[in-house]
């Protein structure tokens, strides 16, 4: 495989480190035996070298080898074999995925992305596995972090990603992705491949000038001069996930108490609602409507936000549609919370030529 070295001398992870950080996640519900996601990178092949001999070391199954050929370069197949063919002389279970069909001319990142995500996904709950391991570190933390402060995110997208958590796809609720190495270094990574006599394989994508993310890496060391480093951006977004946590924490109880779910649809207490601090109260508005419409993305702000004013101000008048549902008064044999009792109802199948949303 073809690599750079580390530019500074960093020291490398050890295996006691590593099994320190598989208790971890393992602590926070990972479970064993499980995938790993595989690009031939430096991050994912040392993630791979370090959890096969953690499993090894413990006499576990060793992990199973996903690596995905999205077919955006030419030699993207090629590449994916080679990959294959190193991993399997390694003994190790090797399945590679590839993502077929159109591929999109824009937003290529992001679909590339979701594309990774379901082919992996799809393996894993064909195969019984419930757990996926990735290789991100400290230095994917600070990325996402700023790439969506530049898009303007709140605190939700702002928030650190976590150790062990959710798949990222609406769809898998039973799996799980961990991140053991979420703590670790890009060059800590490469100084312990570096110690193994190791190469790995540079994704073009990674220094294209198309690609936000490519962009952005290119900043680092400006960044850096700014004293925005890595840990300190990660750090932030660290604090912004205790902020999202204790958020959640109140829109639960809000909803415990002012809301009430039927099928489909739900009753809400309006005054509970605008009487709440407005980030609680946007939540909770959010929520109802995501489980009322099934959806599992959260609807457009600016739309929320006129909804809940209108609800606030008490100018919904003959009612208003949003995210799939039809939010109003409560007729008085719903009125479960008096006569400011609102009612928010699955709308009807719209066709996609009209639409699904509006005010």
């Amino acid at each position: 495989m073809r690599g750079r070295q580390p530019a500074a001398a960093e020291k490398a992870i050890s295996a006691a480190e590593f099994a320190a950080l598989m208790e971890a996640v393992e602590r926070l519900g990972a479970s064993w035996p499980a995938a790993a996601a595989v690009s031939g990178g430096g991050d994912s092949l040392a993630l791979l070298l370090l959890i096969e001999e953690w499993a090894r070391s413990g006499s576990r199954r060793v992990p199973i080898v996903l690596i995905v050929d999205h077919g955006l370069k030419p030699h993207s197949r090629r590449d994916a074999l080679e990959i294959a063919s190193r991993v399997g002389d390694r003994g190790l279970e090797t399945h590679v995925l590839s993502w077929r069909g159109r591929k999109p001319a824009a937003n290529i990142e992001s679909s590339a992305r979701e594309a990774r995500y379901r082919l992996m996904g799809n393996w894993c709950r064909a195969n019984g596995i419930r757990c996926l391991f990735v290789a991100h570190t400290i230095d994917d933390q600070a990325e996402t972090f700023l790439l969506r402060l530049s898009r303007g995110s709140g605190v939700d997208g702002l928030a650190a990603m976590a150790a062990v958590s959710p798949f990222p796809l609406p769809g898998f609720e039973e799996l799980l992705v961990a991140r053991p190495l979420l703590g670790e270094s890009r060059s800590r990574l490469r100084a312990f491949l570096k110690l193994r006599g190791e190469t790995w394989l540079e994704d073009e994508m990674n220094s294209d000038p198309r690609f936000a993310r490519a962009r952005l890496r290119a900043t680092w060391p400006t960044l850096e001069k700014l004293g925005l480093s890595a840990a300190r951006i990660a750090a932030a977004a660290g604090h912004l996930a205790r902020a999202r946590a204790a958020l959640e924490q109140d829109t639960r109880e809000l909803l415990a108490r002012a809301s009430q779910k039927g099928g489909e649809y739900a009753l809400a207490d309006a005054v509970q609602l605008s009487d709440a601090p407005e980030e609680i109260g946007l939540r909770s508005l959010a929520r109802l409507l995501m489980e009322v419409s099934g959806r599992h993305q959260r609807p457009r702000f600016e739309s929320l936000e006129s909804l809940f004013a209108a609800i606030r101000s008490g100018a919904l008048g003959g009612g208003r549609t949003l995210h799939g549902c039809r939010i109003g008064r409560a007729p008085k044999r719903r009125a479960l919370f008096g006569p400011d009792t609102l009612l928010i109802s699955r709308e009807a199948r719209r066709s996609r030529r009209t639409g699904g949303e509006g005010n």
